[in-house]
């Protein structure tokens, strides 16, 4: 690779506004991950394309570039149709848990290779470390015997350390100078762990709203198609649902407290935004894999035991003990309702904050969470209160986190008498 490179005159490039060549983006990439670029240089990158932006061309060899860096999976032995799901994050999103099972009812494999919680969005592996014995890490051997005939068709695992090792360097960068909220950097980041782990297929679930990096509909609508459009042309056959994220995700919010509530969700007892959004997003992607499906035969195979069925020998086969009880954080906080009503909003942004608050997430990634602290949700947007009654019950194990978590809450919700119609979840489909 070339060498006569100068990373002063990269970020001067991009600070000016000026479009990085191929060679300049694969130079600066690889000598990155070597340690050659220094932390405040990409710092100063990452800064001039948050400010400056990048053409297409650009984000797709930016892609290719970190996809470069390491290892690709390769799922050529499987016989099955490999089909991905990825959600940009939001608070009590934990629709992998029942979905990766559901699908794999259908005959599909669905290699979820997941990550763990950042700030106020809750990390899958996290949530699954709640279940006693439960282990992320997966050799890659491993993860073929549990998508192959012999395993359960689906496994939620840690990401290989050699899966787009630029990216994982990048996005501990982005967290800490301000530039996560960039669709170049977000979409790359994205699509180069994607497409790396090899999958044939990809549904993508953009979060817009209140709990979402994505706070207004056309921001999510051109990451959704950046996204598509980068998966489309390294053949992955890519579609996104964007998809409501004001107000959390199901009743639960934390991590085992999630777990119980998507085994509630596969033994058809779950709330109905779970199911639905697991629903929707299954059918899709039994399309993008091609397979056809009677009507209603998705939602059938949810909530009658058969994903239930897997989801028990997929947590057994990563040493899970799923009959064990959850924790729950040991002391708990009940915020009643001051006045009778109908709630009329409830933030989802300040419900994930205060969850984190309690324990449930991580300032820094390399901070223990607590299995047991979170937020249970009594009352949501539609639905009347009396006064004194729980509107929310707070658990963690530290009671001295309660202060900072209700805090968080304040002016999160609102009571009224106004009747509030339940929203769309899914908002809009890109293909």
């Amino acid at each position: 690779m070339s060498t006569h490179m100068d990373v002063v005159d990269i970020i001067r490039d991009k600070r000016e506004g000026r479009v990085l060549s191929g060679a300049q983006i694969d130079w600066v990439i690889d000598a990155y991950t070597r340690g050659v670029v220094g932390e405040e240089q990409m710092s100063a990158l990452a800064m001039s394309i948050f400010f400056q932006g990048m053409n297409p061309q650009e984000i797709s060899q930016w892609t290719a570039a970190m996809i470069a860096s390491g290892e690709r999976m390769d799922f050529s032995s499987i016989s099955k149709p490999t089909v991905d799901k990825h959600s940009t994050g939001g608070v009590g999103d934990k629709i992998t848990l029942p979905l990766v099972p559901l699908a794999a009812v259908f005959g599909l494999a669905v290699p979820q290779l997941s990550g763990r919680g950042l700030g106020h969005t809750g990390g899958t592996l996290d949530k699954l470390e709640a279940i006693e014995g439960w282990r992320a890490d997966l050799s890659n051997d491993e993860i073929l015997w549990m998508l192959g005939d012999e395993g359960p068709g689906g496994v939620i695992c840690a990401a290989g350390t050699g899966l787009a090792p630029a990216d994982k360097k990048l996005y501990a960068l982005r967290d800490i100078t301000a530039t996560v909220d960039c669709i170049p950097l977000i979409a790359s980041s994205i699509m180069s762990k994607k497409i790396a782990e090899g999958t044939e297929s990809l549904v993508l679930d953009v979060k817009v709203g209140k709990g979402a990096f994505m706070r207004d509909i056309d921001d999510a609508r051109i990451l959704a198609r950046t996204m598509v459009d980068l998966g489309t042309a390294a053949g992955v056959n890519t579609r996104a649902l964007l998809t409501s994220m004001d107000t959390p995700l199901g009743r639960a919010v934390g991590n085992a407290i999630e777990v119980q509530e998507s085994i509630d969700t596969l033994q058809g007892r779950g709330p109905a935004d779970i199911e639905d959004l697991t629903v929707a997003l299954g059918e899709e992607m039994l399309a993008c894999a091609g397979v056809s499906v009677a009507d209603g035969e998705v939602r059938k195979a949810l909530v009658d035991g058969r994903a239930y069925a897997v989801f028990a020998d997929m947590i057994a086969a990563q040493g899970g003990d799923i009959e064990k009880p959850l924790p729950l954080g040991r002391h708990q906080q009940v915020l009643n309702a001051p006045s009778s009503g109908i709630m009329q909003e409830l933030d989802a942004l300040s419900v994930g904050v205060a969850a984190w608050k309690l324990g449930a997430g991580r300032a820094r990634k390399e901070d223990a969470v607590q299995a047991g602290a979170g937020i249970y949700l009594h009352v949501k947007p539609g639905e009347a209160v009396a006064e004194g009654d729980p509107l929310m019950t707070l658990y963690t194990d530290t009671p001295e986190r309660f202060d900072a978590a209700l805090a968080a809450l304040e002016g999160a919700w609102t009571l009224g008498e106004e009747e509030v119609s339940t929203p769309n979840l899914v908002l809009e489909r890109l293909s």
